[in-house]
């Protein structure tokens, strides 16, 4: 997202900070109203492109938005829709994108006010490592000829009670309305969008057998110095890679395990 549609996302962003610092707004109930806003813009094209028409005056924009929306969600929803129409996109799906992003993050947003924010980041990365491990279970929940109905109960039935209701509304969310991802892309796309909620970057930590509490806390205070951010760990073990571990930082990888350094020497001997 480039351009306008930068500017429009960074002032969306700002106005749903502003609503959900009130404690009188339900950051959930403002979560799920978003999403079927988004769901009916990803829908109706012809809406969209006429909401996000440069052409168009945005008061006029406004209105029109505010006519479609108004007794179908709440006035919180309608205005910050609203706003977003008034302002200038580069294109039209850009719309769309920053509205699925504010739902989510208004979900983030409610999970981190019961204090079980945390709990969404490890679930989220356990959810997805879940769906690594089994290949029933990603055809099951990338079927193209199931319904998003037949998906959503099988999920529910999966993480219902056992996860915080966000994290279940999230991955619902996004299995049901990928929107062409891929799941593996939506659920790190789900999982940086938390950490930034407390300005922190993911690190995907792989080890032989698990960390202990003070090897957690020290390698978090080294990847937070050499990073410059609070970094949130996603720990996974893998008996694999034999000793050391693997750390996965965005693109950036730091490897020190045993079968690389192993492998590494497989390759020099080859060469």
């Amino acid at each position: 997202m480039n351009g306008a549609s930068r500017e429009a996302l960074a002032a969306a962003r700002e106005r749903l900070d502003a609503l959900t610092d009130n404690t009188s707004v339900d950051a959930a109930k403002l979560a799920g109203e978003l999403a079927a806003v988004t769901a009916l813009l990803d829908r109706e094209v012809s809406l969209r492109r006429v909401l996000t028409d440069p052409a168009q005056a945005g008061e006029a924009k406004a209105e029109l938005a505010t006519r479609l929306l108004s007794g179908q969600v709440g006035g919180e929803t309608v205005d910050l829709v609203s706003g977003m129409v008034r302002s200038r996109w580069s294109y039209s799906r850009d719309l769309v994108d920053s509205l699925e992003e504010l739902a989510n993050t208004a979900d983030l947003t409610a999970a981190q006010k019961a204090g079980s924010l945390d709990d969404v980041e490890d679930e989220l990365f356990r959810f997805g490592r879940i769906v690594a491990s089994s290949t029933e279970l990603r055809a099951a929940l990338t079927d193209r000829a199931a319904t998003a109905s037949a998906k959503g109960e099988l999920l529910r039935g999966l993480l219902g009670g056992k996860t915080v209701p966000a994290t279940e509304r999230l991955v619902v969310r996004l299995v049901t309305q990928p929107r062409g991802r891929s799941l593996e892309a939506g659920l790190e796309s789900l999982s940086k969008l938390a950490a930034g909620r407390r300005d922190r970057m993911v690190a995907v930590v792989t080890s032989a057998v698990p960390l202990s509490d003070q090897q957690k806390q020290r390698l978090g205070a080294v990847l937070a110095k050499l990073y410059g951010r609070q970094m949130h760990l996603n720990l996974d073990v893998d008996p694999t890679v034999l000793g050391g571990i693997s750390v996965r930082v965005g693109d950036e990888v730091i490897n020190g395990t045993v079968a690389n350094r192993l492998d590494e020497a497989a390759r020099r001997l080859a060469g």
